[in-house]
């Protein structure tokens, strides 16, 4: 256990940190310090060589250091779920950064600086759970980035430069307050839109089915033996969206499915006939 663990919070000594350090199956030393209920960046770590990742996720930290850029030999940081609420320049200075997590703080646009341009070598960077709406523009630098977390946060449109990210594959910006063009929104509110109503492909006869599915331009499933409880309850398998644009409550639905049942086996009956 910690030494000086108490109200101010947990601090980390030299000792306590270099018993930390593990080899990972990859080679690398990875420096764990999470969930140790530290409130202060460990001025200690400086005094550390040779640790190629550092874990300082799930703490209280509320301030980095301003030096944080000359723990050079960094390619590894996670300071996810601390009370973070800027970043200082000189993390720039973190060339050989390949993954950062900086999810679940306090961060704010204001608090994010321009200098992570120079992190060219990043991979991976979330920033998912803060409270951020704009990125800086230099970000667009980021050659090497593969996957953007921007999750649960404050952003109504995505940041302009990610397009322009030749190796990003990924961008999660779930749950974020996004919103379409001024024309968009126009366009749609000046359409009025029609009421739908669901029917279930096996209550179709063939000839019917096949005008659904012209209709949609929707590729079908098969039955899947669902009683009616099931079917109102699973709506997405083997469902028909046909347009009406008749106000449809479930009596008449329900008057109306019986009707199409009727004509169908009337219309099987005259193609047998033929």
């Amino acid at each position: 256990m910690p030494k000086g663990k108490g109200a101010k919070g947990t601090k980390v000594t030299l000792k306590i940190a270099k018993k930390a350090i593990r080899l990972t199956p990859e080679g690398r030393r990875r420096l764990t310090l999470s969930n140790m209920g530290i409130t202060a960046f460990p001025k200690c770590l400086f005094n550390i060589t040779k640790v190629d990742e550092l874990d300082l996720s799930c703490n209280r930290i509320q301030k980095l250091p301003d030096n944080i850029g000359s723990l050079s030999s960094i390619r590894w940081l996670d300071l996810h779920s601390n009370k973070l609420e800027s970043v200082p320049e000189s993390i720039g200075n973190l060339v050989h950064l390949t993954h950062l997590n900086l999810s679940n703080n306090r961060l704010t646009s204001a608090g994010l600086p321009s200098t992570l341009c120079f992190l060219t070598s990043l991979k991976s960077f979330n920033l998912g759970m803060n409270q951020l709406d704009v990125l800086p523009q230099t970000l667009v630098a980021l050659c090497n980035l593969q996957e953007l977390a921007l999750f649960d946060n404050l952003f109504k449109k995505l940041p302009e430069f990610v397009k322009y990210l030749p190796s990003l594959t990924k961008v999660n910006v779930k749950r974020n307050p996004l919103s379409y063009g001024q024309g968009d929104a126009k366009k749609e509110k000046s359409e009025p839109k029609e009421e739908e109503y669901l029917v279930h492909e096996s209550n179709l006869c063939r000839s019917c089915l096949q005008r659904c599915k012209a209709q949609t331009g929707k590729p079908m499933g098969g039955g899947d033996g669902d009683t009616v409880e099931q079917k109102k309850k699973r709506m997405y398998p083997g469902l028909m969206t046909p347009n009406s644009v008749a106000a449809v409550n479930q009596d008449v639905w329900r008057i109306q499915e019986k009707v199409m049942k009727i004509k169908c086996a009337a219309d099987d009956l005259i193609i047998k006939a033929h």
